[in-house]
């Protein structure tokens, strides 16, 4: 049976002494960068796993954040990487470094950071309606920030943007301007399938706005791939009714979407409406720029370090924050035309 390596071995391996180890480990007192990079290495080359004690550097805090993002499939990583380059930057400025966990662990991979030595604080993102991580977020411990709203946020701290609203606001100005066919091109369809929070809320929210304005809709899950974006532009126009108007959740999606429509001779805004639920740099980017609910990155990582340092102060916010679902309209939305859809 193998043991697991020890303090001593890594002083060997590293030509220092254990107490040097252990300062560099826990920051306790100053080390000479090489000294510490010595140490790192052989840390990394034993795989030791230091006690918690060793690790927590004077006062019980460690100046760092857990950022929980598991990159599954599905999931847009330029978009996702917006807000962790703010909570980054947000972290930072609270004198805070952050430590990005990616594997998809579920509850394992929570578990790897309950240490309260390795991070004084969680930040969760990629929320499932009903996460299997959610009993261990509750527990008592360090504070746990959730980018996302699960279907019971009760005895949680959570940030997203209103993305039932998103929904809603994008089938009600279609309407507005008189639509009255609609399609949301969504998420891949396993991000369905795994219950992502934001995807479930547009879906939602798209539906009761549809139902309420009497309008014939319909859900399109789809593979973030120009293909599958000529593919469900052909799919839509065979529709009957055939929607006028077409709401994107699915960024990568949306320039591809476009092109396809109008090589198939339908031209946007003037024979189909595009709206969508993006960051505005997606949606200024396509051709003709899009009608969107902006999702704010920045803001989302921001709010989320925010909270967290509030609740190690001791005076936690708001158990939800919900950001408003903001529509910007642009180029690519205008009133149907003249007998509504082409067939």
């Amino acid at each position: 049976m193998t043991t697991a390596p020890r303090i001593t071995d890594v002083a060997r391996r590293a030509g220092v002494s254990p107490s040097t180890v252990s300062y560099a480990l826990s920051g306790k007192r100053p080390i000479s960068a090489e000294t510490r990079r010595r140490v790192e290495a052989a840390v990394r080359e034993l795989g030791y796993r230091p006690h918690a004690a060793a690790r927590a550097p004077a006062g019980g805090r460690s100046g760092v954040l857990a950022l929980l993002l598991p990159l599954r499939t599905g999931v847009h990583v330029p978009v996702v990487m917006r807000s962790v380059a703010s909570v980054v930057t947000a972290a930072r400025a609270a004198d805070h470094d952050v430590l990005l966990i990616t594997r998809e662990d579920g509850e394992l991979g929570l578990r790897r950071v309950a240490d309260p030595a390795l991070a004084d604080a969680l930040i969760v993102m990629d929320v499932e309606v009903h996460d299997p991580r959610l009993p261990l977020l509750r527990g008592p411990g360090r504070p746990a920030v959730l980018i996302g709203l699960p279907a019971e946020p009760d005895g949680l701290t959570c940030v997203d943007l209103d993305f039932r609203a998103a929904g809603e606001r994008c089938v009600e100005h279609l309407a507005g301007l008189g639509h009255r066919a609609v399609a949301l091109v969504g998420s891949p369809p396993e991000v369905y399938v795994r219950g992502t929070a934001s995807a479930q809320r547009v879906v939602r929210g798209f539906t009761a706005a549809a139902d309420r304005a009497g309008l014939v809709s319909s859900v399109h899950p789809c593979a973030a791939t120009p293909d599958a974006a000529a593919r469900i532009a052909g799919r839509l126009l065979r529709l009957r009714p055939v929607p006028t108007g077409v709401v994107v959740h699915n960024e990568p999606l949306l320039a591809p979407l476009i092109e396809s429509f109008e090589r198939l001779g339908r031209r946007v805004p003037g024979d189909v409406s595009v709206a969508a639920i993006c960051p505005d740099e997606d949606a200024l980017a396509a051709r003709v720029p899009v009608t969107a609910v902006g999702v704010p990155c920045a803001d989302l990582g921001g709010s989320a370090v925010d909270l967290a340092m509030r609740a190690l102060a001791g005076s936690p916010g708001p158990a939800t924050t919900l950001l408003p679902a903001r529509l910007t309209v642009r180029a690519s939305t205008a009133p149907p035309p003249p007998g509504g859809g082409r067939a």
